[in-house]
Parts: structure tokens; C-alpha cells; sequence
């Protein structure tokens, strides 16, 4: 019975040195590459995450968090609030071209172009998020 004990200790403390800090890691766990992060999992986890040369980086990442006790955050996505962001914005744009169209002078309708122009900028940017 000593020696179950001994080994469930000493599993026990395996456990609790792994810490984020403890691995001395070069980069956040999230820019690493798959290579990277099945070495790290066949290195430091081996005995807690099977199968990590067929995992993806998703998968890796899941794993190793959870062998290290740290919880996923949930984040908005970007995509998301750039979409209805952007649709906004088109509103916006078709309301001045229509407004544009019924413009008598040639000030006012270059300075609604420019706003046009300005508000299609501010779509291509949020469509790179």
C-alpha cells in the first residue's frame, strides 16, 4: 500500500508543478503552431493528453488548458459586430445617394460624394476583421 500512496503523490505533485509560468514557454499558447504545441504536449503532457500527434491546434489548445486549469474566454466575436456595423453603414450610404441624386448644387453633391466615399472606406475596413 506505501508504494500506491507514493505514486499517487507523486502524481499528485507532477500535477500541481505544471503551471503556465513552470514551462518557460517563448510564446502565448495561442500564437503557437500545431508543431509546436504537440512537441510541448509529448514533452511536458504525456502522461496527461494522449494523442496529440493527430489533434489540430483547436483540440491542443483545449487539452493543454485544461491540464493546466485555465478557462477559456468567451469573446465576441468580431465578425459578428462588423457585420451589423457594416450594414449600418450601407443604410447610411444608400440614404445619401439618394439624397445625392436629388442635390441641385454641384457643392452639395461633392460634399455628399465625399461623405459617400468616406462611409464605403469605413465598410472595407471593418470587412478585413
Amino acid at each position: 500500500m506505501s508504494e500506491e500512496t507514493k505514486t499517487e503523490e507523486t502524481a499528485e505533485a507532477t500535477e500541481e508543478q505544471l503551471t503556465l509560468e513552470s514551462l518557460d514557454l517563448k510564446k502565448p499558447l495561442d500564437k503557437m503552431t500545431v508543431k509546436e504545441l504537440r512537441e510541448l504536449c509529448i514533452d511536458k503532457f504525456s502522461k496527461f493528453i494522449v494523442g496529440a500527434s493527430g489533434m489540430d491546434k483547436e483540440t491542443l489548445l483545449a487539452s493543454i488548458k485544461d491540464v493546466l486549469g485555465i478557462e477559456d474566454e468567451e469573446e465576441p466575436k468580431p465578425a459578428e459586430e462588423a457585420k451589423s456595423k457594416i450594414r449600418e453603414i450601407k443604410d447610411q450610404v444608400k440614404a445619401l445617394r439618394a439624397e445625392k441624386a436629388k442635390a441641385e448644387s454641384r457643392k452639395a453633391v461633392e460634399i455628399l460624394r465625399k461623405k459617400i466615399n468616406r462611409l464605403k472606406k469605413q465598410t472595407r475596413r471593418l470587412a478585413k476583421v
